[in-house]
């Protein structure tokens, strides 16, 4: 775990993330090694306290069950830094059940796998853009007329019902249309 969290911290170029995790302890003591910096010096002598930023957070979800495994409540808890939203996991748990479904680089027992990080990337990145942009969920369909007993629907994809697109992209839409770029 202390590997996946330190490679990640690099390749997201040690910018403030907001963690999700079940109840266990030992993630916010992996993140505070993985995040620590010197803290400003304040006309004091000696060795600097390393900190945590502010904007690194730990939401943790603990599921209480009972003896036969049946859920009886959940818990959410911020274990780090301060809430960054609504608390939560289930859409990443969403996304990443999906990436699991269509990534064979991501199942157990496979001989699919990524031998460069470029390759995983662009992996990751085509099936992020279908998940968001090309594919209709149908949680977010709106409702349109009924004709003839017949409900009509308005299909539409994350981004369309967060308002980034009017329409459902094509994979010659995302090839050919330029994006700006921010740092």
């Amino acid at each position: 775990m202390t590997r996946a969290v330190s490679r990640t911290v690099l390749r997201t170029h040690r910018r403030p993330l907001c963690w999700f995790s079940d109840g266990w302890h030992g993630y916010a003591a992996i993140l505070h090694r993985a995040y620590r910096q010197p803290q400003s010096r304040q006309g004091k002598t000696g060795r600097r306290k390393l900190v945590v930023p502010d904007t690194v957070s730990l939401t943790q979800t603990v599921k209480h069950r009972d003896e036969h495994g049946r859920l009886l409540s959940v818990a959410i808890r911020m274990a780090m830094g301060a809430s960054q939203g609504p608390a939560g996991t289930v859409h990443v748990e969403r996304l990443h059940g999906a990436l699991r479904d269509w990534l064979n680089a991501l199942t157990r027992k496979t001989h699919a796998f990524a031998k460069r990080d470029a390759t995983w990337d662009a992996l990751v990145g085509l099936q992020i853009f279908d998940h968001n942009f090309h594919r209709a969920h149908y949680a977010l369909r709106l409702p349109l007329q009924i004709v003839d007993g017949v409900h009509r629907y308005h299909h539409r994809s994350p981004a369309m019902a967060l308002g980034v697109t009017d329409h459902l992209w094509s994979f010659q839409d995302l090839l050919t249309t330029r994006l700006p770029i921010t740092s």
